[in-house]
C-alpha cells in the first residue's frame, strides 16, 4: 500500500501536534524525576539532622530536681537548728572528706 501525496499533506499538518504531545510526555517524565530527586534529598537531610528532644513533662529530671530541693530544705533546717542549739547536728549519713591541698600540687616525676 503506497502513500498518496494527499495523505502526506494531511500527515505534515498533524506533525506539530504529535511533536508537542511527545515533548509534553518527555517533560512530564523529567519533572517526575526531578521531584523524586528533591524528595530523596529532603529525606536524607532529615535522617542526618539532630532532632530536638521532645518535652518529657514529669519525668526523671523532675524527680531529681525535687530531690535536690528536699536536700536544700533539709540543710536549711539543719543550719537553723545548729544556730539555735549551738551544736552541730548533721542528719546526712554521708560524710565527704576533702583534702585542702587537692589540686594544688603537680607531680612531674617520670
Amino acid at each position: 500500500m503506497a502513500i498518496a501525496p494527499i495523505d502526506l499533506q494531511t500527515l505534515f499538518t498533524q506533525l506539530d501536534k504529535v511533536g508537542k504531545a511527545h515533548l509534553s510526555q518527555k517533560e512530564g517524565q523529567l519533572q517526575q524525576a526531578i521531584e523524586a530527586i528533591q524528595i530523596q534529598k529532603k529525606t536524607d537531610e532529615q535522617i542526618l539532622q539532630i532532632n530536638e528532644a521532645q518535652n518529657t513533662g514529669e519525668g526523671a529530671e523532675k524527680v531529681k530536681d525535687r530531690a535536690n530541693e528536699n536536700q536544700k530544705q533539709n540543710r536549711n533546717k539543719n543550719k537553723g537548728k545548729q544556730n539555735k542549739n549551738g551544736a552541730e547536728e548533721e542528719k546526712d549519713s554521708t560524710f565527704v572528706l576533702t583534702d585542702p591541698s587537692l589540686g594544688k600540687n603537680i607531680d612531674i616525676s617520670l
